[in-house]
Parts: C-alpha cells; sequence; structure tokens
C-alpha cells in the first residue's frame, strides 16, 4: 500500500462524498413521485467491496450507515460470484433493511471495468415508493402482519448485463395501484447508481485503486480515532432513560415502553434495548438495523456532529436489540410505522447522557414522522390520488439555545414538508392556514421550539389516514425545563360532528370536510 498524504487523502474522501450528493442529485431529478423529487424521501451510499461507507449524501439520518445491510446480505446468501458488471438488485425486506416495504433499496456492484475482473464496491439508493399493493392505498395505518402490507422483495436481481428483467419489473408494476410513477421512481434509482457506477470508477481510474484505497485506510482510521478520542472525554458509568410510545395503533389504550441503557467504559459506548417491548400488534416494529440506526444517529448528534460519515464511523459503539422485540421484529410482524419509536429512541438516548454531556445534549423533539395520507380520485383529472406527508415541529432546547421550531423530526433529516403550492395544484384539497403553533415549546431558561398548526378543507370526497404520535411522552426538558404540548388532530373542529384524532386508517371524508392539525413543541432546558 503506497505512502499517502493527507492532503492526497482529503481530495479523495471529498470526491467520494461529492460522488454520493451526484448520486442523490440524479435520483432527486429523475423521480415521478412528490414523496422523492419535493420531500426528498431518499439516501444513497457508494461502499467500497467490503461493504464499508465510503460516502454518504444527505438524506434521512435513519438510513445512517445501514444501506450496506442490502448489500451484504445478498452476498452473504448467494456468494460473492453473485456479483456481475450491469447487474442491478433490489430489496426491501423489512427484516433485514429494517425499514418498512415502501422504503425500497436499489444497489449494484461496481467493477473498473466490463471485464468483471476488480470489484471497487456499490452503489446503493433507497427511495420511498407510494405503493406497493399494501391492504390500504400507500400502506395501513391498522395493519396487524406484514403480509397486509404489500409486496415483500429479498435479494432480487433487476437488471442482469444493463438489461432490466421484464418479469421482475412487470411484477412489481402489477402489484401497484400507481404502477407508472412506481416504475418512474424505480428508473430513477436505477440512474442513480448508475451515477455513482461512472463516479466510483473515474475517481479509481484517476489516483488507482492502491492510492483510493490507502485513502480510505487514512480516513477510516482518522474517524475512528476522533471519534474514540470523543467517547473518551465522557465519564465513565451507566446511564438510562425510557419513554412510552402512545400505543400500537390497534390496542389504544396500552403504551408501548422503550428502554435505553447506554454504557460508557473508556473509549467505547454499549446502548442495550434488550428491555423494550415485545414486539407489537400494531404496525410500529421495525427490524435490528433501524434500531441500531436510531442509536447511530444519536449517537453521532452529541459525540461527532462534525465528523463525516464513513466506514471508521460508529467502530466505537455497539448496540443489543433483543430479537422478537419491538426493535427487533421477527416475521410476520406488521413495520409499516417502523419510525415512531425510533425518534423515541433518539431523543432517549440523548437524555440517558445528559448527566455526562450537559452542555451538547439537547431536550426532547415533538419526534414523530406525524403522517397525513389522503387518497380517493381527482375530479379534475379523474384519476386516482395518494398524498403523503410528514409534518413538522418543534425540537428541543439545549444550553445557550432555544429549540428550532417548525422543523422536521430528528428521523428523518433532509425530508421536506409538501410545500402549499404543491399540494393545492397536485391533489384535490385546500390549506386554509400554516402557520406558528405558538407557546407550544416547553418552558425554561431557553424554551423548546413550537410546533405548526395546519388546516386542509378537502375538495372532493377521499379517504384519510392519521398517524400521530407522542401524546403519552410528549417532549420532555432536561435540567428543569418544560415539556412541549402534545400533537391534536380534530376533523371538523366547532361543529357537532367534531372528531378528535391521532390514529386512523383510510376513513371516509367529504368535500367540505376540515381538518386541523397542530403538531408538537419541543422540550425546554433549565429553570425558566
Amino acid at each position: 500500500m503506497p505512502n499517502i498524504s493527507p492532503v492526497t487523502t482529503e481530495i479523495i474522501r471529498c470526491a467520494l462524498s461529492q460522488a454520493a450528493e451526484d448520486m442523490n442529485t440524479t435520483l432527486i431529478r429523475s423521480a415521478y413521485t412528490p414523496t422523492i423529487y419535493e420531500a426528498k424521501d431518499c439516501a444513497v451510499a457508494i461502499l467500497d467491496s467490503a461493504h464499508r461507507v465510503l460516502g454518504q449524501s444527505s438524506g434521512l439520518p435513519i438510513f445512517l450507515g445501514n444501506l450496506e445491510e442490502c448489500t451484504r446480505a445478498t452476498e452473504e446468501r448467494f456468494g460473492s460470484a453473485v456479483w456481475q458488471p450491469g447487474d442491478v438488485w433490489v430489496m426491501n425486506d423489512a427484516y433485514v433493511a429494517g425499514a418498512h416495504l415502501n422504503d425500497v433499496t436499489i444497489y449494484a456492484p461496481i467493477f473498473l471495468d466490463d471485464s468483471g475482473q476488480d470489484l471497487i464496491g456499490f452503489a446503493a439508493s433507497r427511495a420511498h415508493w407510494i405503493d406497493l399493493g399494501s391492504k390500504d392505498p400507500g400502506g395501513s395505518m391498522d395493519s396487524t402482519s406484514i403480509y397486509q402490507e404489500g409486496l415483500r422483495l429479498g435479494a432480487t436481481k433487476l437488471m442482469s448485463g444493463g438489461l432490466e428483467i421484464d418479469p421482475i419489473i412487470d411484477l412489481i408494476a402489477t402489484n401497484s395501484r400507481f404502477p407508472e410513477p412506481l416504475i418512474g421512481d424505480m428508473r430513477a434509482q436505477i440512474a442513480c447508481v448508475r451515477t455513482g457506477t461512472s463516479r466510483l470508477r473515474e475517481i479509481t481510474r484517476r489516483w488507482g485503486i492502491d492510492t483510493v484505497e490507502a485513502a480510505r485506510d487514512s480516513y477510516f482510521a482518522q474517524t475512528a480515532q476522533l471519534e474514540r478520542e470523543a467517547i473518551t472525554a465522557v465519564p465513565d458509568g451507566e446511564y438510562s432513560a425510557s419513554g412510552r410510545l402512545d400505543n400500537d395503533g390497534i390496542d389504544i389504550g396500552t403504551p408501548i415502553p422503550i428502554v435505553v441503557k447506554v454504557t460508557v467504559s473508556g473509549d467505547r459506548i454499549h446502548i442495550d434495548l434488550t428491555e423494550s417491548a415485545d414486539q407489537a400488534l400494531g404496525p410500529i416494529n421495525c427490524g435490528r438495523a433501524q434500531a441500531v440506526a436510531a442509536c447511530r444517529v444519536a449517537y453521532k448528534a452529541l459525540l461527532s456532529p462534525d465528523l463525516p460519515l464513513n466506514g471508521g464511523s460508529f467502530l466505537p459503539l455497539t448496540v443489543d436489540v433483543r430479537q422478537g422485540s419491538v426493535l427487533g421484529a421477527q416475521e410476520p410482524a406488521a413495520v409499516q410505522y417502523y419510525y415512531s419509536h425510533l425518534g423515541l429512541l433518539i431523543d432517549l438516548v440523548v437524555t440517558a447522557l445528559s448527566p455526562a454531556m450537559p452542555d451538547r445534549a439537547a431536550a426532547a423533539s415533538y419526534g414523530d414522522s406525524l403522517i397525513v395520507q389522503m387518497m380517493g380520485t381527482d375530479p379534475r383529472t379523474q384519476m386516482p390520488f395518494l398524498s403523503q406527508e410528514a409534518t413538522v415541529g418543534g425540537w428541543g432546547a439545549w444550553a445557550g439555545s432555544d429549540g428550532e421550531s417548525c422543523l422536521i423530526n430528528n428521523v428523518n433529516g433532509s425530508l421536506r414538508d409538501m410545500p402549499v403550492e404543491v399540494m393545492e395544484t397536485l391533489f384535490p384539497v385546500r390549506i386554509e392556514r400554516y402557520e406558528v403553533r405558538e407557546g407550544s415549546g416547553g418552558a425554561g431558561e431557553w424554551r423548546g421550539g413550537d410546533g405548526v398548526i395546519r388546516k386542509y378543507v378537502f375538495e372532493a370526497d377521499q379517504d384519510l389516514s392519521l398517524w400521530w404520535e407522542r401524546s403519552v411522552t410528549p417532549a420532555w426538558g432536561l435540567f428543569g425545563g418544560g415539556s412541549g404540548q402534545a400533537p391534536r388532530v380534530r376533523l371538523n373542529p366547532g361543529t357537532q360532528d367534531e372528531r378528535e384524532l391521532l390514529k386512523a386508517n383510510a376513513i371516509r371524508v367529504r368535500a367540505g370536510d376540515v381538518l386541523l392539525c397542530e403538531s408538537g413543541g419541543g422540550g425546554g432546558y433549565g429553570n425558566a
């Protein structure tokens, strides 16, 4: 392995990170559905031949360092000889990738040339597909089995030698209520991994395999060393925190406990999640990969927010997840809303470590994606439609600053809320109010951030689904700070037909009905 200068190392590291950003741009600009091109519900990465992250784009933090689970699982299943030039693979198995079936990973091996002699890495992308044939369009809020949630794909070859495998494409298309935009998004992901293939080849040909691998080893080692130094600054000890989800969407009266124990020992951190609840009947379970990813988000926010993500990240971190728990779901557990407990988990890890890191820990955030989903036939076009959007809210305060208001939750990162103009153009709905929910953040020396108020008026008969969380454990404060207000959703407020809702599955609403959504605020920090 050649000696390599820090300058060359940094040039190659930045080139690989930019290659991942180029992939992400390709995906967003090529996508067919607003879930991707507006909301940016996606993430991409370039991996080396050992499935370690060379560069990852901005995107959903909950996919931090777990895109490689798909490429690694494929190789474990079929052997390393399965990788061939021009092949593209697809997977959405929730128990491998950890996410729900709508989050589809498309990935491809990268060879130095088309001879297939030198495997230099992989390009991987994950994006939300609007419908994969679940029992309700787009996904069900009341599913009790993964078999109700749509088409489940283990590692499946989508392209062979650069050509689409038509029977597989047809299988996917015929399992969706929206085949044309779905296949459009699929091909956008294929274009994305082809961009990654081109960029990694260019970088490797310019610098040579040996130099690129030396740079990789250098910045992996540097990242790991810096993270160990950050952990060493945290006092050794055992720290814990716990909270509860409202319910699993089926048994409305039973909260779901999440328990976190963190052990700091020298330059290592271990997180134990094994005392969290057993997997639930409703769709709030997730595969182990996503529980680990949530711990990584909290770890990175506290210990290494300024370090780039790569294969040297998270080496000092270990996580125990109990199989059969809500965080380590096993077949046939429903997983559609896998991220509710992950937002709670992130806040709990930060809270557990707050006594040891008071200057870096933040109070809890509003925490959940707070999904509003509408579906039906648009009378303007006579075409079926499906709108899926996440709602912003208030983040927790920290030493020296109030919490941020009207921000997407920490699970979703670069995801965006849907612009009013896009909603009203694409779907039969009018948004009459979109404003700050003033005073919804918790009191404190530094106040929690505020949530938002969003008022919808339906302009056609349609079905409405909701998944709103964190009313049982709203965003709590730290060091004497107050809790933020819990979320609130009302259908037809101020009328005799008024209904309070947080979760609902495909309920019928009529033209002229009103939906008023108020997202939660963040917790305060310090005594008011």
